[in-house]
């Protein structure tokens, strides 16, 4: 029986303190704070397209939560005037384990006050090719609005296409499309038909997201069209980083939360409750900020070849 070996060899955790360790000077270079924040809270996030685990808190109390990001902590540290700052950890998603996800992996967030998704993305650029210096390798930049990606690729307004245009796209794909509404019809196309085509020594950061993939970011209004400020950085076909101009107004965020949690009681997901504490802390005031995730297992695997997730994690899901 060998399951009790490691998944990634020698070289691969060599690789990854390298990179843990330029990360920490990148942000210490720049006078971002480095914080820790809970992995187990009584919130999680409510987003219907990611599943937290739940840990039992002893009889008669409800559970406590894996964290799935250190997003609403972070952002109660900021409301609390700690400043610009991120964390690099542990967090959790229930769900597939493979080639390409780990239900326990490591991510970095970090949040600038003042920024916009913007500016943001040429920070996320610079970490990034700074990361693959260690290896010897370039990449190069490329910022592309989602609207002109879909009207450059694909020939239609993602704005304004009906679900049936959308359909037609995915001809030849076996899609299941009972339920799916128009927002998912654009991830399938996306997944499917875009990203596969982004060339492997770009960067590609596709900003300003329709309305319906807000998440937590703010709208601003194009003509009749509202935009959603945010970002995705992919490394090649691989997705990297999300980001955003951050959502300051706590109203309409505990609406977007009450919209996930019906959605989710609707569809038989049941979920974390919608995190009271980052609300109250919006409402204290939350400054104009952009924060950002990124993938750091997917970076780490983007340094040595493109090697599978397992790969690069001292032991993956199945040998934990």
């Amino acid at each position: 029986m060998s399951d009790w070996q490691p998944s990634a060899d020698r070289a691969a955790l060599v690789l990854r303190a390298r990179l843990n360790a330029l990360i920490r000077a990148f942000f210490a270079e720049r006078d971002v704070l480095e914080v820790e924040t809970p992995l187990l809270s009584q919130h999680g996030t409510t987003d219907r397209h990611i599943d937290s685990f739940a840990v039992p808190a002893g009889e008669g109390r409800a559970p406590r939560w894996l964290r799935t990001s250190p997003e609403f902590a972070l952002k109660r540290l900021l409301a609390a005037g700690v400043g610009d700052c991120y964390e690099l950890g542990r967090v959790f998603r229930y769900g597939e384990a493979g080639r390409r996800h780990n239900p326990e992996f490591s991510m970095l967030e970090w949040y600038r006050v003042g920024w916009d998704h913007q500016r943001l993305m040429g920070e996320v650029a610079e970490l990034v090719q700074t990361a693959l210096a260690l290896v010897g390798r370039e990449v190069r930049p490329v910022r592309q609005s989602y609207r002109d990606l879909f009207r450059q690729q694909l020939q239609i307004d993602p704005w304004h296409a009906g679900v049936e245009q959308l359909q037609s796209v995915m001809d030849g794909f076996a899609i299941r499309a009972e339920g799916l509404e128009h927002g998912d019809w654009l991830d399938l196309i996306f997944s499917h038909r875009l990203q596969p085509g982004f060339a492997v020594d770009e960067l590609r950061l596709i900003y300003d997201f329709p309305a319906s993939h807000c998440a937590l970011a703010r709208l601003r209004r194009e003509g009749e069209c509202l935009v959603a400020e945010r970002f995705e950085a992919f490394l090649g076909p691989v997705e990297l980083a999300n980001g955003y101009h951050e959502l300051l107004d706590a109203d309409e965020q505990a609406a977007r939360f009450a919209a996930d949690v019906d959605w989710r009681q609707r569809h038989a997901r049941p979920g974390p409750p919608a995190d009271a504490l980052l609300l109250a802390a919006l409402r204290s005031g939350l400054p104009s900020c952009a924060g950002v995730a990124l993938g750091v297992d997917r970076l780490l695997a983007a340094l040595l070849d493109g090697r599978d997730l397992p790969g690069v994690l001292a032991f993956d899901w199945h040998r934990a």
